[in-house]
């Protein structure tokens, strides 16, 4: 049984970056929905960012997404967040809203279209020297959606290529992250639509090219807990993108629709080691009906009671009813461990580092969400169109 201190000192170490774009409006397919007291530049993002930090304790890094987060002075930004307790994380790169990108970006049939994401891409790597982040994210919305519409196997050829020419620009202390995703907006094929195809590119690339797991980028009934556990064996696990779907890639919070996959797979997260690797435990998600910064307090405690269960499995317990066969006691373990309520051993690590046991009822007394409000008037609130 794992001693209650281990866990404690696992929980207390475990870091949990934010995604940028979650403290922005977002919507459906047909409308974006504002909300008083949304960050109007990627410093107001960085303050909301900051609180939710301040009342967890455990949300130290933010990512960004270019161009959304696109500024004149990335190491000003960097010392913004700094200023706040905070480092920039991860910077993903888009190259799925310009109209040049109908028929894909890196995996285009066109060579300027190509240049013109490759160039976009190597400007995300200089904006990471600029900032300190280790991280480039990769997520490409290539594909096609018809039969014949272009030459599948050549388009990996093309994908490959500009892979390698981004690999090739990283420093020596940086890491390529290759995210996949089943479908969507690509119908008929997608060109990294499976972690098979995420980690063949990265095996050809190196080390430092590493597969990302979208917890929402799967078909229904897939078991997630298998593909984290092989790319942990495999050493390729760079990071999660943790939230939750319904139907497909819905973005919801994390632990929403499934808490027992989450425990699960970051069992498997415990049982090979991926705390202490470098696997960034990144946030996925839109907030599009409910409040941003506590819908984001509650995603990071959804992923610190999960991770609390995961501790708690008594693995010497279960390696001995695996061992002998013993079906119903080796389940029985892994639910002993889910069914525990570690609530109040999370507000016990909290208030041990000086924070509120609730970080959700410290932020709601903190008047935040009405100060921004009635500051952050006028000017354009961030966010993605529709």
């Amino acid at each position: 049984m794992t001693e209650p201190a281990t866990v404690k000192a696992a929980l207390t170490s475990q870091s949990i970056e934010t995604p940028s774009w979650a403290y922005g409006n977002s919507g459906t397919r047909f409308k974006v929905f504002a909300r008083p007291g949304v960050p109007r530049t990627p410093q107001e993002k960085l303050d909301d960012a900051a609180k939710v930090h301040e009342f967890t304790g455990a949300a130290p890094t933010v990512a960004l997404h270019i161009p959304w987060d696109t500024v004149d002075d990335y190491a000003a930004l960097a010392a913004h967040a700094r200023d706040r307790g905070l480092t920039l994380g991860t910077v993903n790169a888009n190259t799925f809203q310009d109209d040049d990108f109908r028929l894909g970006s890196v995996c285009h049939p066109d060579p300027a279209v190509r240049r013109k994401a490759l160039h976009h891409l190597l400007a995300c790597v200089d904006i990471m020297d600029a900032t300190g982040s280790r991280d480039l994210k990769l997520w490409f919305a290539d594909g096609t959606n018809y039969p014949g519409q272009d030459d599948v196997r050549e388009r990996q050829d093309r994908l490959a290529e500009a892979l390698a020419a981004v690999y090739e620009r990283l420093g020596d202390d940086q890491r390529m992250l290759l995210e996949y995703k089943l479908f969507e907006p690509a119908f008929y094929t997608t060109d990294v639509p499976d972690w098979g195809t995420a980690y063949a590119h990265c095996l050809k690339l190196g080390p430092r090219a590493q597969v990302v797991v979208d917890t929402g980028h799967h078909a229904p009934g897939t078991n997630i807990e298998f593909i984290v556990a092989t790319l942990l064996r495999e050493g390729r696990l760079g990071a999660f993108d943790f939230n939750s779907r319904f139907y497909a890639d819905d973005d919801l919070m994390v632990g929403a629709a499934d808490p027992f996959q989450l425990f699960r797979i970051l069992y498997e997260v415990v049982r090979g080691g991926g705390l202490t690797a470098d696997v960034a435990f990144m946030l996925d998600q839109c907030h599009n009906i409910e409040e941003k910064i506590p819908a984001i307090i509650r995603s990071v405690m959804n992923v610190q009671e999960a991770t609390a269960k995961a501790l708690l499995v008594d693995r010497e317990a279960l390696a001995i009813a695996q061992r002998t066969g013993d079906v119903l006691e080796a389940n029985a373990v892994l639910m002993d461990a889910y069914n525990t309520d570690v609530r109040p051993l999370l507000a016990e690590v909290r208030e041990e580092q000086g924070l509120d046991g609730d970080p959700m009822a410290a932020y709601r007394r903190s008047g935040w969400a009405t100060k921004t409000a009635e500051e952050r008037i006028g000017g354009e609130q961030a966010g993605w169109g529709a």
